[in-house]
């Protein structure tokens, strides 16, 4: 079982290879904006609270969910943790580098690193690729972490042990859609856009024997 597991993740990590860089740079940068019903800050801790269906904002990324913590620490990096009501998801998206592409996803707990541009989807996490508004990849397990400076993705299943509510949680699933590539035009023919050839004259043509 664990070799399987083990191939089915590198087949995954191969096919994701040719595609582009997961989120947009310049979100890294941008100031964190947050809505919420109610909020509390501890300056000594550089801690705050934020609860009741919580919206932040990072550049082209999105997060809702019903209460989020924000760390933030003498540098100003931050790292947050958000969490859904029970039996509900939190919901994240973001755009891609360079391409009419989003990621989005849900998970029970979502947490955003800005220090490592790291995202992690925790419990009952999916993750999905959509191409312009059109559905192309669909990732699920138990955790999905994505690096968006190493433009690394990696996906773990239920610890060993452990009994998930629906059985088909114990493994890693995931459907990736083909990427299209523009089609290569055939060379023409030999010679088929050259001019015909016209036969040189003998070189004694005109002269009497």
């Amino acid at each position: 079982m664990k070799t399987r597991h083990a191939i089915g993740l590198f087949a995954l990590g191969m096919s994701l290879l040719g595609m582009p860089a997961w989120a947009e740079k310049a979100d890294r940068d941008k100031p964190l904006l947050i809505e919420a019903d109610a909020m509390r800050h501890d300056e000594n801790k550089l801690l705050t609270h934020f609860t009741g269906q919580v919206v932040a904002f990072k550049g082209t990324m999105v997060l809702r969910g019903a209460r989020m913590e924000v760390q933030q620490d003498k540098n100003g990096q931050q790292i947050a943790q958000i969490w859904a009501a029970p039996n509900e998801r939190v919901f994240f998206r973001q755009k891609r580098e360079g391409v009419d592409e989003f990621t989005e996803g849900e998970g029970e707990m979502v947490i955003y690193d800005s220090q490592a541009d790291v995202v992690t989807l925790v419990q009952r996490a999916e993750l999905r690729i959509l191409r312009g508004t059109v559905l192309a990849d669909q990732i699920t397990g138990q955790k999905i972490v994505f690096n968006n400076t190493t433009e690394v993705m990696t996906v773990d299943r239920p610890a060993p042990g452990t009994k998930p509510t629906d059985p088909r949680d114990q493994r890693v699933r995931a459907v990736l859609t083909p990427r299209k590539t523009t089609p290569v035009t055939a060379p023409p023919a030999p010679n088929s856009a050259l001019p015909a050839l016209r036969v040189s004259p003998v070189a004694t043509e005109g002269k009497k024997p």
